[in-house]
C-alpha cells in the first residue's frame, strides 16, 4: 500500500495539466515512439491502482456504515428488550379451546358424527403414561429377558413429546420440522442429546433424505409418549453398559411390548380397577353427544378397544351426569369395537354382532346395524353399505393421525384431529413471556440476514464477526427460553425452536380438516356453522406471529 502511495503525486500532477512537448520527448528519447507508448501506459496502470484503492476504500467505508448502522439498531434493540411493549401486551389471545380449519367446513352439511374412544372422547390423566412404560418394562424383562436392572427405570413426563421419529437404523430419536430436517437440538441418542456436529457425522447434513426416511417411524398418538421414554431409556442402557445392539431390535421389542400392553388388556384392566386414577369424569361430553342427537344427527363409535373396557370407561366418566350408567349407549347410533383400525378402512372383514352378556359373536350375517347392539371387527367398505352413509357428510374424530385420520381422509370422510396438548402449547403461546422471546428472536433474525446480505463474504472484517458472534448468541437465548416454555427435551409438538411449523403440525395439515383439543369444544358451534379456513395464516391457524414492528417503536426513540 505505501508504494502505492509514493505514486500518488505523479498521478496527481499529470492529472492537474502538467504539459509535455511533444517534440521535445521526441528529441530526448530518440523519437522513440514505441518507448514513449511504455510510458503512458505505465501512467494509465498508476491510475486503475489509484481509481481500485478509492473504491476498496470506499466500500470498505460503506461496510462500516452498514456495520454501525446495524450495531446501533442492535443497541437500541436490546434496551427495548428490557421490557415487554404494551402493544404486545394488547395483542389478542388464542382460544386454547377453539376449532381451527385447514380445510373449510360446513357444519350444516355434516348429518354424521364418528368418534374413536381413547384419547378422544375418554380424557385420561398423565398417570396413564407411567402405567403403560411399567407394563411395558416389565413384559420386556420377563418375556423378552431383557436385564432386571431394567425394571428399575421410571417413565420421565418431561422428556417426550408427540410426534417425533425413531431411526431404526441409528437408533436416534428426532424432532423434525415441517420440511424434514432435523432440529438443531432436536435429536437423541438414548437420553444424550447430540451435537449438530454429530448430527451431521451420522446423517451427512440435517436434512432427511428419502431413503433415510423409509428407516424413520413415527410416534403420533397417545401412547408415544411412554413409547419414546422407554426407547430412549433401554438405548442409553445398553450404552452406558457398553453393550453391542441393534437399534431396530430395541425398537421392535418396545413396540411389541407396548402393543402386548393395549392387545392383552393389562392396560384396560389397570385403568378399570382404578378409574379414578386413569379417567376424568366429563359432564361437557354427554352436553355435546345430547346436543348432537336433539339436532337430529347420527352418531357412532368406532374404536379398536374390546367393548368391555369402553363400556367401563363411558359409565364412570358419565355417571354423575347422566343417572342412569347404561344410557350412553342410546346415544349412539352404532357402536362398534375391536374394529382393528387403520386394516378397518381397506380391508374386507365382515361385521360380527357381539353379545354383551355372554361374551360371544354370533354366526349370523350383519346386513344392518340395530340400536344398543355391540359390532365387532367389519371394514369400511362394508360400513357404508350397511349405513348408506356418503363420505362428505360424515365426520369422524380421532387422535392417531394415521390409525384414526388418514384411512376416512382418504374415503372422502371430514376428519377432526383430537389433540388434548394443543390446549397447553395455545396458552404457553398466549404467554406475554413466550411472545416477547419469539419477537425478540424475529428481530434479531432479521438484524443476522441484513448483516450477512450487505456484507460479502470476502470483506468481512472483525467488527463484522463481533456483531455476528453477539446476535447469533442472543438468538439461541431466545430459542431456547422459548423451547424450554414447552419441554426442555424437544420443545412445543407443532413449533420448532424457531417458531416454525414442525412434521407432526405437517401430518395435522395433511390428513385433518379441523382440530381442537377435544370434542366438546363443538359445544361452542352451532351445528349448522360454516368454519372457515383463514386467509392470512400459512400453515397451522392456531400460531401466532408476533411482528417485530411492535419494537420499532422503542427501537427508533432509542436510537441517537
Amino acid at each position: 500500500m505505501a508504494s502505492f502511495r509514493r505514486l500518488l503525486p505523479l498521478c496527481s500532477s499529470l492529472r492537474q495539466g502538467t504539459r509535455f512537448s511533444f517534440s521535445g520527448v521526441y528529441e530526448r528519447f530518440g523519437a522513440n515512439v514505441c518507448g514513449y507508448s511504455k510510458f503512458t501506459s505505465s501512467v494509465h496502470t498508476v491510475s486503475k491502482f489509484e481509481e481500485k484503492i478509492k473504491r476498496a476504500e470506499a466500500d470498505a467505508s460503506e461496510d462500516n456504515d452498514d456495520i454501525d448502522n446495524i450495531r446501533r439498531e442492535f443497541d437500541a434493540a436490546k434496551r427495548s428488550f428490557l421490557e415487554i411493549p404494551e402493544a404486545l401486551k394488547a395483542m389478542p389471545k388464542t382460544n386454547p379451546e377453539g376449532i381451527y380449519v385447514n380445510r373449510g367446513l360446513r357444519l350444516d352439511l355434516i348429518q354424521v358424527y364418528g368418534f374413536d374412544y381413547d384419547f378422544t372422547l375418554a380424557h385420561y390423566s398423565a398417570n396413564l403414561q407411567s402405567l403403560i412404560y411399567d407394563l411395558a418394562k416389565e413384559h420386556m424383562v420377563k418375556e423378552f429377558k431383557y436385564p432386571e436392572v431394567c425394571m428399575s427405570f421410571k417413565y420421565d413426563p418431561s422428556f417426550p413429546i408427540r410426534g417425533l421419529y425413531y431411526d431404526r437404523e441409528h437408533g436416534c430419536l428426532l424432532k423434525l420440522d415441517f420440511f424434514g430436517s432435523i432440529e438443531e437440538e432436536g435429536c437423541f441418542y438414548g437420553r444424550h442429546q447430540l451435537s449438530e456436529e454429530e448430527i451431521v457425522e451420522i446423517y451427512g447434513t440435517r436434512h432427511i433424505g428419502r431413503d433415510q426416511a423409509r428407516r424413520l417411524v413415527g410416534l403420533m398418538d397417545f401412547f408415544c409418549f411412554s413409547e419414546a421414554c422407554l426407547i430412549a431409556d433401554m438405548v442409553q442402557y445398553f450404552v452406558d453398559a457398553k453393550l453391542e445392539f441393534d437399534a431396530c431390535y430395541i425398537y421392535e421389542d418396545v413396540n411389541n411390548a407396548i402393543q402386548h400392553v393395549h392387545q392383552s388388556g393389562l392396560m384396560h384392566r389397570g385403568i378399570l380397577s382404578d378409574p379414578h386414577r386413569y379417567l376424568v369424569k366429563n359432564g361437557q361430553l354427554l352436553r355435546f353427544l345430547r346436543m348432537l342427537k336433539e339436532k337430529g344427527k347420527k352418531l357412532f363409535l368406532l374404536t379398536n378397544s374390546p367393548y368391555y373396557f369402553v363400556d367401563g370407561g363411558m359409565q364412570f366418566m358419565l355417571e354423575d351426569s347422566t343417572g342412569n350408567s347404561g344410557s350412553w349407549k342410546e346415544l349412539f347410533d352404532v357402536v362398534i369395537a375391536k374394529a382393528n383400525k387403520p386394516g378397518f378402512y381397506t380391508s374386507e372383514h365382515p361385521f360380527r354382532c357381539y353379545d354383551t352378556e355372554k361374551d360371544t359373536l354370533a354366526f349370523t350375517k350383519v346386513d344392518t346395524f340395530l340400536k344398543n347392539k355391540i359390532y365387532y371387527h367389519g371394514s369400511l367398505k362394508s360400513f357404508l353399505q350397511i349405513t348408506k352413509w356418503k363420505g362428505p357428510e360424515v365426520i369422524y374424530f380421532g387422535d392417531h393421525l394415521f390409525s384414526d385420520l388418514r384411512g376416512p381422509s382418504k374415503a372422502g370422510w371430514r376428519t377432526a384431529a383430537i389433540i388434548h396438548e394443543l390446549e397447553d402449547e395455545i396458552r404457553i403461546q398466549n404467554e406475554d413471556r413466550y411472545r416477547f422471546e419469539q419477537a425478540k428472536f424475529h428481530i434479531l433474525q432479521e438484524l443476522l440476514g441484513r448483516l450477512h446480505a450487505v456484507i460479502p463474504s470476502s470483506k468481512r472484517s472483525e467488527a463484522y464477526k463481533l456483531l455476528m458472534g453477539e446476535l447469533n448468541e442472543e438468538r439461541q437465548k431466545a430459542r431456547s427460553m422459548m423451547k424450554r416454555m414447552f419441554n426442555t427435551s424437544f420443545g412445543a409438538s407443532f413449533l420448532t425452536d424457531k417458531g416454525q411449523e414442525s412434521a407432526f403440525a405437517y401430518h395435522i395439515h395433511q390428513y385433518a380438516d379441523v382440530y381442537t383439543s377435544k370434542p366438546e369444544n363443538f359445544l361452542f358451534f352451532s351445528p349448522e356453522t360454516w368454519l372457515h379456513a383463514p386467509c392470512d395464516i400459512k400453515i397451522m391457524p392456531h400460531h401466532v406471529k408476533i411482528p417485530s414492528s411492535l419494537f420499532k417503536t422503542s427501537r427508533c426513540s432509542s436510537m441517537p
